[in-house]
């Protein structure tokens, strides 16, 4: 359809439920229309290949200004700006960074933080969010 896949999660959602969210992105931006054409597309995908058991909600949405960082792709491409990230489990006695994403090598992530570089594997983050900059 021309767009760029930028990642899948499947959330809990308690008693609700879960929510595959599906975001999406496009050099001239995402509207509602665009959201809503993903959405008819994959909804009849996922009717058909019934990949998650249960009940979910889709959601289809860009990726925001807190854009999510799933693949190295990802943190290769937005080397040099601000990020959060939360790890699996702790690195340097620690959880979640917030710094500098300085690159990805051979799928180790570092992070400038308060001077100090950190290196965390890939398969290791939990989350990863861009922080979004107003200047």
């Amino acid at each position: 359809m021309g767009y760029e896949l930028v990642g899948v999660q499947l959330l809990n959602a308690g008693k609700h439920g879960k929510t595959l969210r599906i975001y999406i992105d496009h050099a001239d931006g995402i509207t509602l229309d665009d959201c809503a054409a993903v959405s008819h597309q994959f909804s009849g995908v996922l009717d058909v290949e019934d990949p998650v058991s249960g009940n979910y909600d889709l959601e289809v949405s860009s990726p925001g200004l807190d854009r999510p960082l799933f693949v190295a792709e990802h943190f290769a491409r937005f080397a040099g700006e601000q990020v959060k990230i939360r790890t699996l489990s702790p690195h340097d006695g620690r959880r979640k960074f917030s710094g500098e994403l300085k690159g990805i090598e051979a799928d180790i992530v570092t992070v400038s933080m308060d001077g100090e570089e950190f290196r965390i594997p890939l398969g290791d983050i939990d989350s990863a969010r861009l922080v979004p900059q107003f200047d």
